[in-house]
């Protein structure tokens, strides 16, 4: 098998949609964007891309899915945050969720992550916009 190799600064952002479902998209405006760098499922592997999340000001994405195979996320650029907004894990984590486990994520700010699965993505069970909740 050849190597692959692809610029992705050249590439379009694409919707979310197939793999996060409807939510990705609210009021016309997308929430959630991707970038497929690879996808090798066809073939048993697995498949990688770079996701954008752009959350309206005042509100967060709350992510709840569950890991269908071993799920690698590389923070690039701003990060998850607590119910309050305040920063949880920012750029530059790393995080595995291994085949099996269920998880979720709240952003509240524009984030880039690459996301790594050794096979099928995550089952996502719901997504939503919710308000940033006052810090106590």
């Amino acid at each position: 098998m050849a190597s692959t190799r692809v610029d992705y600064d050249s590439m379009d952002w694409g919707s979310a949609v197939p793999f996060y479902g409807p939510s990705a998209v609210q009021g016309g405006r997308e929430l959630v964007q991707l970038k497929i760098l690879s996808d090798r499922r066809a073939e048993g592997g697995g498949i990688a891309w770079l996701v954008r999340f752009n959350p309206p000001a005042g509100k967060l994405i709350k992510i709840v899915a569950t890991a269908l195979s071993d799920e690698h996320i590389f923070g690039l650029q701003g990060g998850r945050v607590t119910k309050s907004g305040q920063p949880a894990q920012g750029t530059g984590a790393y995080g595995l969720n291994p085949k099996g486990q269920p998880h979720s994520a709240m952003i509240a700010t524009e984030t880039t992550t690459l996301v790594i699965y050794t096979g099928e993505p995550d089952e996502v069970h719901s997504m939503e916009l919710v308000d940033i909740s006052p810090a106590g």
